[in-house]
């Protein structure tokens, strides 16, 4: 009998089979090898024995959340508290990309801002629309709910960035816990607790914990280059070109003319540095 994964806490795993959900537990061998079904998962399951008996081969998958087989992803950004960052966006970005995850940028709190503040941030923003990403604002909830039919989304973001809010926006039905800011530590106060796949009509989503930090997980170095999208309009002369140290390279260029946004070419080398160390 074959399931879907739509909670998981601890060691217990909710599987949905048709409209059913059967709590199940692993099978040693998973466990043994440390191969544990995360939620979007579909399982093979003994349903007497309410086990888990195999996972089924992911179409992707991706850590912090623990998630797979994700259609799209909504990065829920914050502006002002927590402040707005290219860093963790282009990090979030990068990985989704290379899971081949469709992301959509969706804009928090613009309400705290000034209008002069919220201008310094309309370039950037601007630019992300422009090399193919869909920018939108936590205001603009029919053009959000249109995006979510008949998928599988997982809402990710910084803790604090206001992903249960909207998601009580989008179904007041659901009533999810949200939380405060921490004015000492200017990160938000985790309230989404487990990770689950909740189910309104024809749509699928995901609210999942917040994080204040995130690692850049390791990829392979070409992935993490591919996955800066925009680079691809300007190939360099030499294919395993680095976009570094050498001097001939047409995206080091691209960013001296304005043609890539300067920041996103500086989290790449920060990203390039941290996957060299790593290694």
């Amino acid at each position: 009998m074959i399931g879907l994964v739509v909670k998981v806490i601890s060691n217990q795993f909710y599987v949905k089979v048709d409209k059913k959900i059967i709590l199940c537990t692993q099978r040693g061998i998973l466990k043994h090898a440390k191969n544990l079904p995360l939620v979007g998962d579909l399982v093979v399951i003994d349903s007497k024995k309410q086990v888990i008996e195999k996972i089924l081969p992911r179409k992707n998958m991706i850590i912090r959340p623990n998630v797979s087989n994700i259609d799209q992803a909504i990065i829920v950004t914050s502006l002002k508290n927590p402040d707005f960052s290219t860093n963790l966006l282009d990090k979030l970005l990068v990985q989704l990309e290379i899971n081949k995850i469709k992301p959509i940028i969706c804009l928090t709190k613009k309400d705290l801002l000034t209008n002069s503040e919220f201008l310094n941030y309309q370039d950037t923003l601007k630019y992300y629309q422009k090399i193919g990403y869909i920018v939108l604002e936590n205001t603009e909830i029919k053009e959000i709910l249109k995006l979510l039919k008949n998928k599988i989304t997982v809402f990710i973001g910084q803790t604090g960035s206001g992903k249960s809010t909207l998601l009580n926006k989008l179904f007041p039905s659901l009533n999810l816990k949200t939380g405060e800011i921490s004015l000492a530590l200017g990160r938000g106060k985790h309230t989404t607790r487990v990770i689950e796949i909740i189910e309104i009509d024809d749509i699928k989503v995901l609210d999942t914990p917040g994080f204040s930090a995130l690692s850049f997980l390791a990829y392979d170095l070409e992935n993490v280059k591919q996955a800066f999208i925009e680079f691809a309009n300007f190939p360099c002369l030499y294919k395993d070109c680095n976009h570094d140290k050498e001097e001939e390279c047409l995206v080091k260029q691209a960013v001296r003319d304005g043609k890539i946004l300067e920041s996103r070419y500086l989290n790449y080398l920060n990203f390039k540095k941290e996957f060299t160390e790593r290694k």
